[in-house]
C-alpha cells in the first residue's frame, strides 16, 4: 500500500495511462492528478500510451516503459501511479524495470479513503475494501514465499507464506463483514425508527468535490470538514433543518462519487450509499463551474439507478453558481435550483423546492379549537408542532403543524 500520512514533503510522482479508447484518457488522468494531490503527492510528469490492449505482463509497452524510466531519472521521481487496476505480477514487473514504487488508481483511492475515515463504520468499510483488493494480488508481488518445513510447531507441512497470508486475510475479511453486518442492523433500525416517528430525510448525493459538505455546513452549521479536495470527507453526517412550513428534515451527507470508483469500494460503502435509497427526497448536487459536469452527472445517475432510487423525488442542486461562467443556460423549475453554498445564495428557493417535492406529511394551519374539543387539541400537540397558542373567547387559537392524518378533521376548525 502507498503510505504518505506522516510525510510532510510531497512525493514526486509521475502518472501513467494506457489509452485503449475505453474512456477519455486525458480527463481521467486529470482527475488522477487531483487524487494524487489529495494524497500529498507532487505530480511532476505524466505519460499516455495509445494501445489497442493492455500488455498482460507490464500494462504498458516495453519501449514506453524505457522512456518512462528515463523521465523518472531526469525528474528524480519516487513514485509512478497507473490510471488502471494492476495485477500483482504487473506491479512486480514494472517495479523491476523502473526501480521505483508503483501503485494503481484503486490503491491510491483506497489510501485516500483510509486517511479520511473517522468513524468506526468508515474505517471498517475502508479496511474491508483494502483486504478484498489485496487478496487476489498477493500472488506475484515479489515477497518471500518460501515453503515452511513440516512438523510440530509449524503451520503445516509444505504450507507457503502466500497461503498463510491468504488465510489470514480471508479470516480478517470474515471478521470485518460480521462487524459491518452488525452496524448495518443498527443503521436499518435507525431508518425504521425515523420512518415510524415520521422523520423526513433528504440524502445529499453527488460527485466528489461538488460542494456537498459545504452545503450541509451552510444549511445547518454542521462543522463538517470542507476542502477543495477530492474525498475531503468520507463519513456520513446527519443534521436537521426546519423548512418554511415548519416541518423538520434530516439532511444526510453521503460519500462522494467518482468515475470508475473501485468495485470493492462501491460494495463496502453500499450500506452508506443506501441512505439515498431510503430517503424521502434526494438532493443531487452538481458543480456548475466544472467542464466535466455532464460526465459527473452521468456517474451519479448510474449509481443512483444501481441503488434502486427510481421513484424518489430528486432536486438538482446546481452549486458553485458564483464561479460558473454561464449561469443563464440553467433553467430553474420545481426540481432544479441554482445556488452557491460558499456564498450562501439561493437557499430560500432551495428550501421551497424541498418543501414542494416532499410528500405531504403535515400541513401548517391556523385553528380555533373549541374548549370542549380538548382531546383533538391534545392529538395536534402530540403528533404535530404548535408554534403559537392563545386563549380566545370561543376556544384555543393555535398556529400549528398538523399531522396529515388529522388534517381532514382540522379543516372544521380552520380560521
Amino acid at each position: 500500500m502507498y503510505e504518505n500520512k506522516t510525510e510532510e514533503r510531497p512525493v514526486k510522482t509521475v502518472l501513467a495511462c494506457v489509452d485503449t479508447g475505453e474512456f477519455d484518457a486525458e480527463a481521467s488522468i486529470d482527475e488522477l492528478s487531483e487524487l494524487a494531490a489529495t494524497a500529498n503527492a507532487e505530480v511532476v510528469g505524466s505519460v499516455i500510451q495509445k494501445r489497442p490492449t493492455f500488455d498482460p505482463a507490464t500494462c504498458m509497452g516495453a519501449g514506453r516503459l524505457g522512456e518512462l524510466k528515463e523521465q523518472l531519472d531526469t525528474l528524480e521521481a519516487e513514485l509512478v501511479i497507473f490510471d488502471h487496476e494492476l495485477t500483482g505480477v504487473q506491479v512486480r514487473n514494472i517495479e523491476n524495470i523502473l526501480d521505483v514504487r508503483v501503485i494503481d488508481r484503486t490503491t491510491l483511492i483506497l489510501d485516500i479513503f483510509a486517511q479520511r475515515a473517522r468513524t468506526k463504520e468508515g474505517k471498517l468499510q475502508v479496511e474491508l475494501a483494502q483486504q478484498k483488493y489485496r487478496l487476489p494480488r498477493l500472488t506475484g508481488m515479489g515477497t518471500s514465499l518460501s515453503r515452511l518445513g513440516g512438523g510440530i510447531g509449524t503451520r503445516g507441512p509444505g504450507e507457503t507464506k502466500l497461503e498463510t497470508d491468504k488465510r489470514h486475510i480471508r479470516k480478517r475479511i470474515s471478521y470485518l463483514e460480521a462487524e459491518l453486518e452488525e452496524l448495518k442492523k443498527h443503521r436499518n433500525f435507525s431508518r425504521s425508527r425515523r420512518k415510524k416517528d415520521g422523520v423526513l430525510c433528504a440524502a445529499i448525493v453527488g460527485y466528489t468535490n461538488v460542494g456537498k459538505s459545504t452545503l450541509l455546513n451552510a444549511l445547518t452549521d454542521a462543522g463538517v470538514l470542507a476542502e477543495n479536495k477530492l474525498f475531503a470527507t468520507l463519513d456520513i453526517t446527519s443534521r436537521a433543518i426546519e423548512l418554511p412550513d415548519g416541518r423538520s428534515v434530516m439532511l444526510i451527507d453521503t460519500v462522494g462519487l467518482i468515475r470508475r470508483l473501485p468495485h470493492n469500494l462501491v460494495e463496502a460503502f453500499k450500506s452508506t450509499l443506501e441512505e439515498a435509497a431510503a430517503a424521502d427526497i434526494i438532493l443531487n448536487v452538481q458543480d456548475l463551474s466544472s467542464p466535466e459536469i455532464k460526465e459527473q452527472a452521468e456517474v451519479t445517475a448510474e449509481l443512483l439507478n444501481e441503488l434502486g432510487c427510481e421513484g424518489i423525488p430528486q432536486i438538482y442542486v446546481m452549486n458553485k453558481a458564483d464561479a460558473a461562467p454561464f449561469t443563464d443556460t440553467v433553467f430553474e423549475d420545481d426540481n432544479t435550483v441554482m445556488i452557491s453554498a460558499k456564498e450562501r445564495t439561493g437557499f430560500d428557493r432551495l428550501l421551497k423546492c424541498i418543501m414542494k417535492n416532499l410528500p405531504e406529511t403535515a400541513k401548517r394551519m391556523k385553528l380555533l379549537i373549541p374548549y370542549d374539543k380538548g382531546a383533538f387539541l391534545g392529538k395536534v400537540r402530540q403528533d404535530g408542532k404548535i408554534f403559537s397558542e392563545e386563549y380566545a373567547e370561543n376556544g384555543t387559537l393555535i398556529d400549528a403543524l398538523v399531522d396529515v392524518k388529522l388534517i381532514k378533521e382540522a379543516e372544521i376548525y380552520k380560521v
